[in-house]
């Protein structure tokens, strides 16, 4: 049986790759366990500038592993169906959000519930003409998770969030760069050179700062102004005795183009 999760790391890019094709990537208990220690190594590996989350097969991800559901379901074990929202979506989708590092989801196929939901987790979509997302959650009476409720309504309104979530179709890649669910729509052949391309720029750039803006933007996003300000200010603080400001600051008096290093 092969890995359910494959972590690669090159050239400061780290690629976690679900790997259950046969299983539309759909997140079973050992899947999730791996994915979730995939995702911690990527978040405190300090030689990592990006994350690209990817799948193989015909779908990115597809959520909840059903036929692991329902036996857990028919069995009455309660406590490990329930549990895991806890035990595994919460804890992998907040490293992937709060990790001091840009995160692409590389969306080949369908992203699905709680697959949709770790994309729009990622600072960057770059979809397949052949993907798209399902938020599928209502089509089984369940509530969103894998944070959902927080990511959504900042990408598309409220009032969007609340109508995809409680009236599922599968949206087209198109129809996903229209509501802002992706970033950028390319063919099937064109995915892996323009996730490439977007990687390569992130990882060669000024990691620590953009691992600030992504905490500064999270941050603000659930507090008054005045703590949004306070904290941008120890950003700034923090960015700004970095290796790479010093040397980006040296460049622009030299009119020369920086070389980011990540530290």
């Amino acid at each position: 049986m092969s890995d359910p999760i494959l972590l690669n790391i090159e050239n400061h890019i780290a690629t976690i790759t679900l790997n259950r094709p046969e299983a539309m990537n759909s997140l079973d208990i050992a899947t999730k366990e791996a994915l979730l220690d995939a995702v911690t190594q990527v978040a405190e590996d300090d030689t990592v500038r990006c994350l690209v989350l990817t799948g193989t097969g015909r779908a990115f991800c597809v959520g909840q592993d059903l036929k692991e559901h329902i036996k857990l379901l028919d069995s009455g074990d309660t406590d490990a169906l329930f549990s895991t929202v806890d035990r595994h979506y919460n804890p992998i989708v907040t490293a992937i959000a709060t990790m001091n590092k840009p995160v692409v989801a590389a969306v080949q196929g369908v992203a699905a519930g709680a697959g949709a939901s770790l994309a729009f987790a990622c600072d960057f979509r770059i979809l397949s003409t052949t993907a798209g997302f399902n938020l599928a959650f209502t089509g089984i009476a369940l509530s969103c998770d894998t944070g959902a409720s927080w990511t959504l309504p900042r990408l598309v309104g409220r009032a969007k969030a609340l109508e995809l979530l409680y009236f599922p179709s599968t949206l087209s890649a198109a129809e996903s760069k229209e509501l802002g669910l992706a970033t950028t729509v390319v063919a099937p052949e064109e995915l892996d050179d323009e996730v490439a391309r977007l990687a390569t720029r992130l990882a060669n750039g000024p990691t620590q700062s953009f691992g600030s803006i992504r905490r500064s933007l999270t941050h603000a996003a659930g507090t008054s102004f005045e703590e949004a300000v306070a904290f941008e200010s120890a950003m700034m603080t923090h960015t700004g005795a970095t290796e790479d400001h010093r040397a980006a600051v040296a460049s622009f008096v030299a009119k020369q183009k920086p070389q980011f290093e990540g530290r």
